[in-house]
């Protein structure tokens, strides 16, 4: 599970991981580690929402570009005013329907607040589509909706974690695939960003982010990270000294 978080936090390929695990004496193919991406990616994201902070009123709606087999397909991506994700939704089409999709998932969230003022871009469908929804109930009828383009930065500039990845591992090669990743992308973003209850409170705390809760996935006890994520790696917070053999002449030392 720590070479799951490591791929999905930071900008390594499958191949790049697989050669990380061979020098510490793990034999992993990286189609294998593509496996337990796919399998605990989502797994990750379901268990980590519990612990998701509420957010606040004012949200940032944006739809960005992901291109999947060469063809493209959109992101839909939300966040409040000081950069919380709320949700996001992955969809072949750039329409009112995947719109009001996108503002249904949202809207189910326990940790999202009704939104008092929504900021969006220019795109034709937005004022449509909350009208409807403020006409069906689904949304107040006083919510503000507010088309400013220098309002919609916090979301623009949020949207370039996920496609800085996309770009480094050369695109996704199905829908599905794609999906089930950017869950753990986007998890895995919240919680760097200090979206989580404990992540907000241990931000920058080091290795202490390693404490002693307990969680179960595909079986195995492991202790979680900051509340959420699970990690089978025991951190220690001071480094072993070992001398090497072959250097002892030279008096160096290395920490592991």
């Amino acid at each position: 599970l720590q070479s799951v978080r490591w791929y999905l936090r930071y900008n390594l390929s499958y191949r790049n991981l697989g050669e990380m695990l061979g020098e510490r004496g793990i034999a992993v193919d990286h189609s294998t580690i593509y496996r337990w991406v796919q399998r605990y990616a989502p797994e990750l994201d379901k268990r980590c929402r519990k612990h998701l902070k509420m957010t606040n009123d004012s949200w940032r709606l944006d739809e960005t570009i992901i291109k999947i087999k060469g063809k493209r397909r959109y992101l839909w991506r939300a966040v409040d005013s000081e950069g919380n994700t709320l949700d996001f939704l992955l969809t072949a089409r750039r329409n009112s329907k995947a719109a009001k999709r996108f503002f249904r998932k949202v809207l189910q969230q326990p940790h999202v607040q009704e939104p008092r003022v929504i900021s969006t871009d220019k795109y034709v469908i937005y004022p449509k589509v909350i009208r409807e929804l403020s006409a069906s109930g689904e949304l107040e009828e006083t919510l503000e909706h507010r088309q400013v383009r220098y309002l919609n930065n916090i979301v623009e500039q949020d949207n370039r974690f996920v496609k800085g990845k996309v770009k480094v591992k050369m695109n996704f090669k199905n829908f599905w695939s794609a999906q089930r990743t950017i869950r753990g992308y986007e998890i895995m973003k919240s919680d760097s960003k200090g979206s989580s209850q404990r992540g907000a409170q241990r931000r920058y705390q080091g290795t202490d982010l390693f404490h002693q809760e307990n969680l179960r996935i595909g079986g195995i006890r492991q202790g979680s990270l900051r509340g959420c994520f699970v990690t089978s790696i025991k951190v220690t917070t001071e480094p072993r000294n070992v001398r090497s053999n072959s250097n002892q002449h030279r008096g160096l030392n290395f920490a592991t």
